[in-house]
């Protein structure tokens, strides 16, 4: 059972000051623990690459991170770039702004061009900042990450104003039926936390707390 709850999580390190050090233990703690994947910035993506070597845990990194608000060419080249380094996930933030603009064609193209630069050998997963969000833009965002492609819709970023709540899940979840999958990120503390975003739907799980959370410690924040 806890096997396949650490194949549901993508153990994360995006912190500015991040070290190398860090980012070694982290793709040892992933192998050691069967997680689906290391979240790194793109910076780090070789060196997870070269760490997790010879294992089945994958390489993501982000995409115009944490705002959404680079341009989408420059999001296109950071996927492209990042798969050319070994990532085979790429997680992306939207124009939020543009969404909240109400501008859906330019938040499709967005999402559509890093689709397209991932070309298939990387899966795409869309960060909509929930937290941001009303329901109706909620609503729309996974609607045109379905449009545009795209593997999988996520809850945040872990650097807003709030991460996942099973509600939101189970929102997002409805929208996107199983035409994608849901990645419930920010605000995972335990084990209950990971159940939880489950039986709401989620089927990734974004966390700098695996470990922890995988012996049954509770944690003060889950991004």
């Amino acid at each position: 059972m806890l096997m396949n709850n650490a194949k549901m999580i993508d153990h994360t390190l995006l912190k500015a000051d991040a070290t190398k050090e860090q980012i070694v233990e982290l793709c040892a703690e992933a192998r050691e623990n069967g997680f689906a994947s290391v979240c790194v910035n793109p910076s780090w993506v070789k060196t997870s690459v070269e760490e997790l070597a010879g294992s089945d845990v994958k390489v993501c990194t982000v995409i115009g991170f944490p705002l959404g608000a680079s341009t989408s060419s420059v999001k296109a080249f950071e996927t492209m770039d990042a798969i050319k380094n070994g990532a085979t996930e790429v997680d992306m933030v939207i124009s939020i702004g543009m969404l909240k603009s109400g501008n859906d064609q330019a938040v499709e193209e967005d999402i559509r061009m890093v689709v397209d630069a991932a070309c298939r050998k990387a899966l795409v997963k869309v960060i909509i900042e929930t937290s941001l969000l009303t329901e109706e833009e909620k609503v729309r965002a996974c609607k045109m990450s379905l449009r545009a492609g795209a593997d999988f819709v996520k809850t945040s970023t872990g650097f807003s104003t709030g991460g996942a709540t099973v509600e939101d899940v189970a929102l997002m979840r409805s929208v996107v039926a199983y035409k994608a999958g849901v990645k419930a990120s920010g605000g995972i503390r335990d084990l209950n936390d990971l159940m939880e975003m489950a039986e709401a739907g989620a089927n990734r799980m974004g966390t700098s707390s695996g470990v922890k959370i995988m012996k049954g410690e509770t944690v003060e924040s889950g991004y």
